[in-house]
């Protein structure tokens, strides 16, 4: 698995993964620091030109063809001297990896990050490893209840 920032053409993957329309996930990668966890598996003809039996895109002028297999994303963006994680979804493997980016960045920065987590889901465990705290309940989204967590390197050594 490796990681990679977000190119037009990973917008169905992620709209697939938020339940969201292609065109909403395509403004995410535009206006936030978005990685994307690939695997290999989306086939040769895949990474090069489309075949016949593959779109070329969705009439928009951008190109939607997979690049790669997408197994995970996690989108950011800085405010305010602290970088927060806006979204994130996938495999437990790749959003473990994918934090690895936001958590970095704030190290380099000297920053904090906060992310808020839905209570379902693979994220309370993969946030928790990487040493967020629980820093209160957080809005609901979508009628999940979420909890804000909070990382801040300086204070972690």
């Amino acid at each position: 698995m490796r990681v990679r920032d977000a190119v037009e053409a990973d917008a169905a993957a992620v709209g697939s993964m938020t339940g969201r329309p292609r065109g909403v996930a395509r403004n995410m990668i535009h206006d936030r620091s978005v990685r994307v966890a690939v695997t290999d598996d989306a086939g040769s003809e895949s990474r090069g030109a489309p075949s016949p039996s593959e779109p070329s895109g969705d009439g928009d002028g951008g190109d939607d063809t997979p690049v790669d297999a997408v197994a995970g994303f996690v989108a950011f963006d800085v405010r305010d001297g602290t970088v927060h994680v806006t979204n994130f979804e996938g495999t437990a493997a790749a959003v473990e990896r994918l934090f690895e980016e936001p958590v970095g960045f704030a190290k380099r920065e000297g920053m904090s990050v906060e992310v808020i987590v839905p209570a379902d889901g693979v994220g309370p465990e993969v946030v928790e490893a990487f040493g967020f705290e629980a820093a209160g309940s957080g809005p609901r989204i979508d009628g999940t209840a979420t909890t804000r967590y909070r990382f801040d390197p300086a204070e972690s050594g």
